[in-house]
């Protein structure tokens, strides 16, 4: 998709708008126990940031499988983000497919609750590389 610098900058901004919204939800969900749930938007809510750090640097990505390859490639192998960035939010992703998934997979608090903090640090991280 060629975007032109003002629909890019609007489309970066309504990523990063969903992704603060998705992680609110965590709030919610965290207070009913819904564990699943909160393994699904942890995942959206960094999804949503990876995609609009991959818009705003004009890559285009059609998959879940392709942001991962994406951040890896340009983001994790030039030294932008670390290894365990990358690693996490690979993990992310793991956890949300089986929590969506998997009929035998239930996601628990001790699986969920200390990625948590780590996400909002990495959608912040994430946030930091598009402001450069």
């Amino acid at each position: 998709m060629s975007l032109n610098d003002e629909e890019r900058k609007t489309l970066v901004g309504l990523e990063i708008e969903k992704s603060r919204r998705t992680f609110a939800e965590i709030d919610i969900l965290r207070q009913v126990g819904l564990w699943d749930n909160i393994a699904n938007r942890l995942y959206y809510a960094a999804f949503h940031a990876v995609s609009a750090l991959l818009i705003n640097d004009g890559h285009t990505v059609g998959t879940h499988q392709g942001a991962v390859v994406m951040l890896h490639q340009h983001y994790v192998k030039t030294g932008l983000l670390s290894k365990e960035d990358g690693a996490f939010y690979s993990q992310l992703q793991t956890m949300r497919e089986k929590a969506d998934y998997n009929c035998t997979y239930y996601a628990t608090e001790q699986d969920t609750a200390p990625r948590i903090a780590t996400t909002e640090s990495f959608i912040e991280k994430i946030i930091g590389l598009i402001k450069k």
